[in-house]
This record gives structure tokens, sequence and C-alpha cells, in this order.
């Protein structure tokens, strides 16, 4: 019993499992191997690979590849145009399959429009990487990352909003939406719910 909407251009192989109330819209590709979670939104154009896991409530906008070898966990947001890699030092004429480095998404990070992902990369939970940033390295969690190459910019809340306490160092602060506190002790944030 299929649980999901599909548009009726989609192409989603046999063998994909797809979660309850997923929508994927216009010109979607979903592989035979891939596994969706429930409640995500899969935007127009975008490309699913086999070996690729979704979690739950995830939304990919429009134009997306997401290639195997990428793992992405509950509540993230991929923008629109954004781009994955799984091959380090890719070339036409040369198969590395073998090679494919994992790249692993945590929980409600965003990837804004247009960034790109290098594969081998780990994305911390709650991180924001902003529009057309390029991602090359590790992020911990909570990080605001931009530029190109992208770089260490300040913190972000749970809730979205840019926290202000310092880069380094130790440092406390609440946000003024969730009353959330948020604590800084040597370079890395932590939250506690209120």
């Amino acid at each position: 019993m299929v649980t999901y909407d599909s548009h009726q251009t989609a192409i989603i192989d046999e063998g994909a499992s797809i979660g309850s109330r997923t929508k994927i819209w216009h010109n979607a590709h979903i592989c035979g191997g891939a596994v969706v979670g429930n409640d995500c939104t899969i935007g127009q154009n975008v490309f699913i690979g086999n070996n690729v896991r979704i979690g739950n409530n995830v939304k990919i906008q429009n134009n997306v590849s997401v290639f195997d070898n990428v793992f992405i966990e509950d509540n993230v947001f991929c923008g629109p145009s954004m781009v994955f890699t799984n091959v380090y030092n890719p070339r036409s004429y040369i198969t590395r399959k073998e090679e494919y480095r994992d790249t692993i998404i945590r929980e409600g990070a965003t990837l804004g429009a247009n960034c790109t992902v290098i594969c081998g990369t780990e994305i911390g939970k709650y991180s924001f990487i902003g529009a057309a940033t390029l991602v090359r390295k590790d992020v911990i969690p909570f990080a605001f990352i931009v530029g190109v190459p992208g770089y260490h910019k300040g913190w972000m809340s749970k809730f979205g909003e840019q926290l202000e306490l310092p880069l380094t160092g130790n440092g406390v602060v609440e946000c003024p939406y969730t009353k959330q506190i948020y604590t800084l002790v040597d370079g890395m944030v932590t939250c506690q719910e209120a």
C-alpha cells in the first residue's frame, strides 16, 4: 500500500523505501536502493541514488542530486540547487565507485541554496551552511559557516537564529524565541532545553 504522494512525472524505481506522508514532486527520480523517511518533501528535478538514507521530515528543494554514500538524518533542510559529491578526484575516463566517500548530514542541519558539500565530510547537528558556501571539512554542531572556502562565522540556534556567542572560549546565551540555553565551552556549543 502506497502511503506517500508522488507527481505522475516522478520516477520511483522498484525497491525504493519511502515513508508515510512524503511528497515527491515533478521529475524527481528515486533509485531502488534508496531509503526515504516519513513526512519528507522531495522537490522538482531531485535525484536520489541507491546507497542513500534520508531521515524523517527532510526537505530537499528543487534541483538537488543526493548521490550514493550521502546519509541525511532527521529534520535536515537542503536548499535549492545545493550540491553533494561522492568522489574526491573524479575523472570521466577512470571508474572510482570503490572510492566513494561517505557524507553525513546530522539532525537539524541547514544547507543553503547553491552550497557545495565536498564528499567525506560530516555536517554537525543544527549547523547552518550559508548560501553558495563551499564546505570542504567537517562542521561542528551549531556552527554557522559561510564563504568560499567555508569559514566559521558564528553560531546558530535550533530555531535558526544567530547566537550572540564568541567563536571560541566560553559563553552562555538564551534563545529569545524558545528560551533554550546555549552554552559555549572550549569551542563547542551545547543546548539545554527550556
